[in-house]
């Protein structure tokens, strides 16, 4: 994440020669630039990003990361659309119903190898078909109603009889003061922030109770910018993987470069890393299977309202090459 200043040697042939060499490697090998939009803010589940760029691992395959922080979950697909950003992370939701309205995007690698969806209740509620007739907060996103439905009918319970209330995405507020019962929620942040203020709660992950173990968040560029250049995707996906594996096996500095790049709580941080790290390995793969049984089940509990053909909407070599 931390670039030196160009030299001076290289401010001379600049002057002298109108070339510039800030992306030229001390060896003399040029480095691709590649402009990545994130999900969100800076989180755990981007360690490998940040520790590819803090250790030069994106240098080593080639490439020159710029990592762009987006104003709002949204903005990464629409960087990408604008042709301000040459890959985004996204939500495997949204990658499916950008691609439904007709968007030319692909899927290339998984950031994150589970959803990170859950229901997290108050701790009386010691089941899922408990939450009938009580009150839980969504964002509002199709997404939230999904994962609530498949959380509550696979424990045999009425969906409908749940009194479900928008609260936006002040989760842990809304459930620390008692206003709701539950929220629809990622157990990786506010999961753990609520952990960290020693508020008592109950976890249903999405995964334990109706939806496959699909990856939640997806590396996506368009396909006309695949097929033009599919080395340079493959250098991206090879460095975050590596990133990824860095940050595993040296979890402080992974912590210390997220703190620097969100100024967010140190403690905080690392506790967020140990809760998604088993979900960061492998490291970027995709697996066909797990992808089909993820389109399936956002068909059936209404998220998209056709069944994506999953093997033109990932590409799922390059994380395995």
């Amino acid at each position: 994440m931390h670039r030196s200043a160009l030299s001076a040697t290289c401010l001379v042939l600049l002057a002298l020669l109108g070339a510039g060499c800030g992306d030229e490697e001390p060896g003399g090998d040029a480095t691709r630039p590649v402009e990545l939009a994130l999900d969100f803010q800076p989180n755990a589940v981007h360690a490998g990003v940040y520790t590819a760029v803090a250790d030069g691992i994106d240098h080593d395959h080639g490439i020159d990361l710029d990592v762009r922080v987006p104003s709002s979950s949204t903005d990464s697909l629409k960087l990408l659309a604008a042709g301000r950003a040459d890959v985004s992370i996204v939500d495997i939701h949204d990658l499916g119903l950008a691609a439904e309205r007709g968007a030319d995007v692909v899927g290339i690698a998984a950031l994150v190898q589970a959803p990170l969806a859950a229901t997290i209740v108050q701790p009386g509620i010691r089941r899922p078909g408990d939450l009938e007739g009580k009150r839980v907060g969504v964002t509002g996103l199709p997404s939230d109603d999904a994962v609530l439905r498949a959380t509550v009918e696979s424990d045999g319970g009425n969906y409908d009889a749940i009194d479900r209330i928008t609260i936006g995405f002040s989760a842990v507020p809304s459930l620390a003061a008692g206003k709701v019962d539950g929220v629809v929620t990622f157990w990786n942040a506010e999961g753990v922030a609520l952990n960290r203020q020693n508020i008592p709660t109950r976890q249903f992950r999405v995964n334990h109770y109706g939806a496959p173990r699909y990856p939640e968040l997806i590396l996506t560029t368009t396909r006309e910018r695949l097929e033009a250049d599919p080395d340079l995707y493959a250098d991206l996906v090879a460095t975050l993987a590596d990133g990824t594996r860095a940050a595993l096996a040296d979890r402080p500095a992974a912590v210390r470069e997220i703190v620097a790049a969100s100024d967010s709580d140190p403690g905080l941080v690392a506790a967020q890393l140990r809760a998604v790290a088993p979900a960061l390995r492998p490291p970027l793969r995709l697996d066909p299977a797990t992808l089909r049984a993820w389109a399936t089940f956002d068909v059936r509990f209404g998220i998209l309202t056709r069944r994506p053909n999953a093997s033109k909407l990932f590409d799922t070599d390059l994380a395995a090459r």
